[in-house]
Formats: structure tokens, sequence, C-alpha cells
């Protein structure tokens, strides 16, 4: 499992634009995350599924109502990762109405979460291999902190938790 001082496995994210602008066009865009995280300040968060109760209740409205704190705080962007496909990222962040507060981000083949060691099989409910529920502060692509949720539990993961971090 990765840990603190680990910097990110190299993968490909993908992102759903619905509008063109900063070198994104519309639809599915890769997002290298080596290149992506460089010199950068990344709140990253993942979670089971899109549209699953924990994570549309309370994980990313955290994320998005902290937005102003987290950017007082240094941290240049937040990005949300799911083993979903980049369509229904998209579809949930409209949904979440992140804008551009929040990055959704698919992590559609669980290539990233697979390489983090922080897989969670949830087969037997007939979802298959997901991401374990954490948050993690990543600085030039180094993890800072990190916060692994137990079974089914929402403890330390949450906004606050990583945003109290961010300001440490």
């Amino acid at each position: 499992m990765i840990q603190v001082g680990d910097t990110l496995p190299a993968a490909v994210l993908m992102e759903y634009s619905e509008v063109e602008g900063e070198g994104c066009s519309i639809g599915p865009n890769a997002v290298d995350v080596a290149k992506a995280t460089a010199g950068k300040t990344i709140a990253l968060f993942a979670l089971p599924g899109a549209y699953t109760p924990t994570c549309s209740a309370k994980h990313v409205p955290g994320f998005v109502q902290h937005f102003d704190d987290f950017k007082a705080a240094g941290v240049d962007e937040i990005w949300c990762v799911s083993v979903n496909d980049a369509f229904v990222m998209g579809a949930w962040a409209r949904d979440q109405k992140t804008g551009t507060k929040v990055r959704m981000l698919a992590d559609g083949s669980a290539d990233f979460t697979k390489a983090t060691g922080l897989t969670l099989d949830l087969t037997s409910r007939g979802m298959g291999l997901r991401s374990n529920r954490y948050s993690m502060l990543v600085k030039d692509g180094k993890v800072t902190s990190l916060n692994v949720e137990g079974p089914g539990k929402f403890e330390v993961s949450d906004a606050g938790t990583l945003l109290a971090q961010a300001k440490g």
C-alpha cells in the first residue's frame, strides 16, 4: 500500500469535460498523473463509486464546500478519483455541481487504484474491484498525508481532516 513519502504511481486517469477550455476538448481527456501533479499541491480523495450514498451525500459535497479553504491553505487542485468510466464521472460532476472546484477523475480499469494498493473488492455486492475510501495530500507528486478508511467507515477521509493537514 502507498505510504506517506511515496511518489504517486505512474498512471493515466480520464476526465470528461462538457466545455472546451485550457487545452481540454469536449469528451474524455487523458490526465497523466505525474505531469498533472508536478509542482502542485493536490488534495486527492478516492471513493468506491459514483452516485453511492455516502460518496454523494457527504464525501464530494464536503470538498466542494471547502474549496476556498483548500485554496487558502495552498492547495492548487482537488481531485476525486473513482473506479468508474469518464462519462459516469462527468455526469456525477454535473449532479454534484463540482464545476471547476473538484476534478472528477475516472480510473476505469482501476490501474491507479491497483498501483496504490488501495483496492476494495466489492464483487460479492455486484460492484467488482473498486477503490477504498481515502484522502491524501500530494505535493509535487509525493504523498505528504494519507487517511485510509476502515471498511464501511467515513471518519478520516473527509474534507475537514485533509484541510487541517493542508493547513498544518
